[in-house]
């Protein structure tokens, strides 16, 4: 699957999950208690709601709101440093958290020079000091250097 974070078509993923995990059509149904005309529905669609997501991420046993969780920490702006976050009733979540998957994604677009560190570090305001560590830490080839 190609890494893209930014254009999400929820769908399509979660067919070529069923694909890759070869689940036959009757327990995809008798899952999600639908018929198989409406399951071929929500393989074109580009957004399911968050209790048919839910329920495919059960039975497909993958996490499909990662994708969407990693879609914001690519590209939803940072946070404002003095929100009240104390006054909401709402969990807390830090955005700078960096998952395995969005790293490699970051070190693979500098390792086949899509896009220099200097660039990640201004279009995804992941500081240039943390994507150097990165390179260090993974070993990635030094020929981007700006």
């Amino acid at each position: 699957m190609d890494s893209n974070f930014k254009n999400i078509h929820i769908g399509k993923l979660i067919h070529l999950r069923v694909k890759e995990n070869n689940i036959d059509m009757p327990r995809i149904c008798n899952f999600m208690k639908c018929t198989e005309s409406e399951i071929n529905e929500m393989y074109t669609q580009e957004n399911l709601s968050t209790e048919i997501l839910l329920r495919w991420s059960k039975l497909l046993e993958y996490d499909f709101f990662r994708i969407y969780t990693q879609h914001l920490i690519l590209y939803a702006p940072p946070s404002a440093p003095m929100r009240e976050y104390n006054t909401s009733k709402l969990p807390f979540f830090r955005k700078n958290i960096y998952t395995q998957e969005m790293i490699d994604f970051i070190l693979e677009l500098i390792d086949r020079q899509a896009k220099t560190k200097r660039q990640v570090a201004d279009e995804y305001g992941i500081p240039y000091t943390t994507i150097c560590k990165w390179i260090a830490k993974y070993k990635i080839a030094e020929s981007n250097q700006e």
